[in-house]
């Protein structure tokens, strides 16, 4: 009897997985635990292995499919048996599959046929068009100087102006006149609506001119799949369902910026090289909300959830886009554990190794744009969670010192929260205590 081939749940939150490619195709021999195929859920990236030795005797989904979690993605069993109890009620047969994607590569062949862009220049008098090029170029109101030729000496043919209307940018009707009675050339894209080439746009031709061809640059369509199209929907999900507001303030960074030399120069046995600003900022945020339960808290519509631990997402930019990982239970952590834990997590988030439920149930989110040099920014909430820290570079500000000026490094906060959820108030004294959490991080990590 067939065996069949679920796609795997992968952690409680995962509803669905993309098939991102099959590593086998049907009458493929395989054996039990060999990997068939890649997925991808809106948190990382897995192998899907065989559940049987025997032969592939189906494969119900074409790569880039999104499948619901425990479906039937394939069949493995001997050669010959019957697998139509097996085949998802949703799905065609695969030899239906492989005559629409023998179908749809033909089309795709036939609308990507390349179309190469004539060079627009000013013809010489002694180069002519044939009559059916004549009579298009009339008809579609384009100008024949503005159409490099491909037939016989040079000849524009009729092709040459179906190319043109194609790919070469339309002229108001005062620069075709000057295209025809002057030596002038179009630039491929004009300064009117949609390119179109004004009067202004036409410049001098000149022999050489004639010689050079204008780059045509292609246009690139990325399908939002995977990771982005989950990025796509929760983002707009967040700001079109929630009341976001953001305050700015600035943190005296110099205790911090001290500290983390230290740590840099430490002796190797305390393993504290590797404390990062960003971890000294987590832990003095973390060291705060235990103060600020209302901040540590989800929305939920009729019921706001504040939570007994601090579950802290920190935003990480991976190859598959941005994830969110959290630490459980950082309050219970010192600033060495802290870090420890972050760099275990974001480099599993980086290399697609990272458990979904690692990636789930954050009850407060950072994320960094420092080292980019950003000064401010609004960061989106992480719904249902009630705020998030964005963490901004350092840089010098003035500040009064009696009556001098003298100038201090300061890094930049900005916090947004849910004001449905959230006063201002109590926000900007959350944000005020961590600024001043970094600005005596001494005391802090005393505390």
């Amino acid at each position: 009897m067939a065996t069949e081939v679920l796609m795997p749940r992968q952690g409680q939150s995962v509803e669905s997985c993309i098939i991102l490619e099959w590593r086998v195709k049907e009458g493929d021999k395989v054996n039990e635990g060999d990997a068939i195929c890649e997925v991808e859920t809106d948190k990382a990236t897995f192998e899907v292995e065989a559940t049987a030795t025997g032969t592939i005797l189906g494969i119900f989904y074409p790569d880039g499919e999104d499948v619901e979690v425990l479906k039937v993605i394939a069949a493995i069993g001997e050669e010959g048996e019957n697998i139509d109890d097996l085949r998802p009620a949703d799905n065609d047969s695969s030899a239906e599959q492989e005559d629409t994607s023998a179908t749809d590569v033909v089309e795709t062949a036939q609308a990507d046929t390349s179309i190469t862009a004539p060079t627009i220049q000013a013809k010489t008098d002694g180069i002519g068009a044939s009559p059916r090029a004549k009579t298009l170029a009339n008809a579609k109101g384009i100008s024949l100087n503005a159409i490099s030729g491909t037939g016989p000496e040079g000849r524009v043919i009729e092709r040459d102006v179906q190319n043109a209307l194609v790919s070469g940018a339309p002229l108001t009707p005062a620069a075709q006149a000057l295209m025809a009675n002057g030596n002038l050339n179009a630039p491929a894209v004009g300064s009117g609506l949609a390119g179109r080439v004004l009067a202004s746009d036409l410049s001098t031709a000149s022999p050489s001119d004639a010689q050079i061809s204008v780059p045509t640059l292609a246009d690139i369509d990325v399908p939002v799949k995977g990771v982005r199209k989950l990025i796509a929907e929760r983002m707009k999900a967040s700001l079109s369902q929630t009341a976001q507001l953001t305050l700015n303030a600035s943190a005296d960074a110099r205790q911090i910026l001290a500290y983390r030399k230290e740590c840099k120069n430490s002796a190797e046995a305390l393993a504290l090289s590797g404390i990062t600003i960003n971890d000294i900022v987590m832990y003095a945020t973390v060291q705060t909300l235990k103060r600020y339960p209302e901040l540590n808290a989800h929305f939920l519509g009729d019921t706001i959830r504040q939570f007994g631990a601090i579950n802290l997402g920190f935003a990480v930019d991976t190859p598959k886009g941005l994830l969110v990982p959290n630490i459980k239970n950082a309050q219970a952590m010192s600033l060495k554990e802290l870090s420890m834990a972050a760099k275990s997590l974001a480099t599993s988030a980086i290399d697609g190794s990272i458990e979904p439920d690692a990636l789930s149930g954050g009850t407060f989110t950072i994320t960094n744009l420092g080292s980019m040099g950003i000064e401010s920014f609004t960061p989106v909430l992480n719904a249902p969670e009630v705020a998030i820290l964005g963490v901004c570079t350092i840089t010098p500000r003035p500040v009064m010192n009696g009556s001098d000026v003298e100038f201090v490094p300061h890094m930049g906060l900005s916090l947004t929260f849910d004001h449905a959820a959230a006063d201002g108030a109590p926000a900007g004294r959350f944000l005020k205590d961590v600024v001043d959490s970094l600005a005596h991080f001494n005391l802090t990590l005393a505390g």
